[in-house]
C-alpha cells in the first residue's frame, strides 16, 4: 500500500503572530492577512493558529490608543479634551437660530398677515 504523503503542521512563529496582530489592529481583512503569511495561507490555517492574535488586537490597539488620548487630554491638549467631552461624556456643540418677522414680530407667509 502507497504511504500517503502529508504537509507538515503549521508552526507560527513570534514574528508571524506579531505580524497577525499588527494586521488585525488596523482592521484587514483576514483574507488580506492570510495572502501575506509564508507566501499565502488558506484562511482557515490563519484562523486556527492565529485566534487569539485575531481576537484581541483590536482591543489592544483601542486600548493604546485611548490611552494615549486621555494622557494627551490630561496634560492640556485642548483638541484631546474637546474630543474626550464629546465623546465619553455626551458633551456637544449646539447652535440655536431663531427666525422672526417685521421688528420681531411674527413670520408673514404669502403676504399674508395672522389675526
Amino acid at each position: 500500500m502507497a504511504k500517503k504523503i502529508t504537509k507538515p503542521s503549521f508552526k507560527p512563529t513570534a514574528a508571524e503572530r506579531e505580524y497577525v496582530e499588527q494586521m488585525s489592529s488596523i482592521g484587514l481583512p483576514q483574507s488580506n492577512m492570510a495572502r501575506v503569511i509564508r507566501g499565502g495561507i488558506d484562511e482557515k490555517t490563519l484562523r486556527k493558529y492565529f485566534r487569539e492574535e485575531l481576537d484581541t488586537a483590536a482591543t489592544k490597539a483601542s486600548v493604546s490608543i485611548g490611552g494615549a488620548l486621555f494622557q494627551k487630554a490630561m496634560a492640556g491638549d485642548t483638541t484631546a479634551m474637546i474630543w474626550w467631552s464629546k465623546t465619553r461624556m455626551g458633551w456637544k456643540e449646539t447652535s440655536v437660530q431663531e427666525h422672526a418677522g417685521k421688528d420681531g414680530g411674527p413670520i408673514v407667509l404669502w403676504g399674508k398677515q395672522p389675526k
